[in-house]
């Protein structure tokens, strides 16, 4: 019997699977680029490196960026500790209970909006397990927190920009970033997750926490830190080793170059929704407003709307689904989903008021 089973296993090993095959190929590449090409290998790392580094080192690292991720889990905390999530709780109950859906499905978007979309996501995932969410209200928890500004100073800035050009941002900030909260959960349940329930308050544990204020502080400090070098810098180098790779084969130039043009079809500022895309929203709402004397007002309405979202798409594809899978019932490819649904859902948002709402405000 051991003969015939250790027969089998050598004869299963002599098989070629798929990637023994992808293997060969790839060591053969090798020493034929070493053999013609050798700076091709160098080449192309220092085009990696040089895609990764700024976005890792100079945005996450040295900047703001990185200590606002971990200031905003110590406000989202601290907010958490006095009650905040409880209290949203009984504001949208009648609400989410008319609309048959679970009502913490709108936490992660107000916590995205006061502080960041990591730390949304940290807190509100166990949040959304406690309270019993379905997979498909946590996929529209998801999809919703998409609609909201990423970090507060996004927001901010984005105001900053809309003064500049004039533009009345009363309007514009009700229509896009807190009536998304209630209708993109109202439309996602009704076609796509079907799978809501009505919740009575009763039937809801209590979200406040008991632990002591300091140890709140100094552990959410901690776990702050723990998101940005553990989740999120990991995510962003992997987002941007794939953009370097497709520079080094000079393909990356044709899609900038169509992205800019679908843009400026959707009534979005091109150059600023490349930025909201790829790197930073906060980044690009300061170029707005810096770019002021320089950019077709008339795009100005959809760039806003664009940059307050859960872009940029290392988020969507690196940090989102890796957070979520970590403190949700959801696993990566489903938050994947949801987070795709959620920035589509943006983009016609953006498109929509960019040609609608503008004439109106410009």
């Amino acid at each position: 019997m051991e003969k015939e089973q250790s027969s089998l296993s050598k004869s299963s090993r002599l098989k070629w699977q798929l990637f023994e095959v992808i293997g060969i190929l790839l060591v053969f590449g090798s020493l034929i680029l070493l053999l013609f090409a050798p700076n091709s290998l160098s080449s192309l790392f220092d085009t990696i490196i040089k895609e990764v580094k700024p976005i890792v080192v100079d945005i996450f690292l040295t900047s703001e960026v990185g200590i606002a991720i971990i200031v905003s889990v110590i406000v989202g905390r601290l907010l958490e500790r006095l009650g905040f999530t409880d209290g949203l709780i009984r504001l949208f109950v009648p609400i989410m209970k008319w609309f048959k859906i679970n009502p913490s499905v709108i936490i992660p978007s107000v916590y995205n909006i006061l502080g960041d979309i990591n730390a949304a996501g940290k807190i509100s995932g166990p949040i959304l397990v406690k309270a019993n969410a379905t997979k498909a209200e946590q996929k529209i928890a998801v999809a919703t927190m998409i609609q909201s500004p990423q970090s507060f100073a996004t927001f901010v800035l984005g105001l900053i920009a809309l003064s500049a050009f004039s533009i009345n941002a009363f309007p514009l900030v009700i229509l896009s970033i807190f009536v998304p909260i209630i209708v993109v959960p109202f439309i996602l349940s009704r076609t796509i997750y079907r799978d809501t329930k009505k919740v009575e308050l009763v039937e809801l544990p209590r979200f406040t926490p008991t632990t002591k204020f300091l140890q709140t502080i100094f552990s959410s400090a901690k776990e702050g830190v723990e998101l940005l070098f553990l989740i999120i810098i990991p995510a962003v180098a992997a987002v941007f080793f794939f953009i370097g790779a497709l520079k080094f084969i000079g393909v990356w130039g044709v899609i900038e170059s169509s992205l800019s043009s679908i843009l400026t079809y959707l009534s979005i500022e091109p150059a600023t929704g490349i930025v909201s895309i790829l790197a930073a929203p906060t980044l690009a709402v300061a170029q707005l407003a810096d770019l002021a004397s320089t950019i077709d007002p008339r795009l100005i309405v959809g760039s806003f709307v664009l940059a307050n979202s859960g872009l940029p798409l290392s988020v969507i594809f690196g940090q989102v689904p890796v957070t979520w899978a970590e403190t949700s019932g959801l696993n990566e490819r489903e938050t994947i989903e949801a987070a795709i649904i959620g920035i589509v859902l943006r983009f016609i948002t953006a498109c929509i008021l960019g040609y609608f709402l503008t004439p109106f405000l410009v």
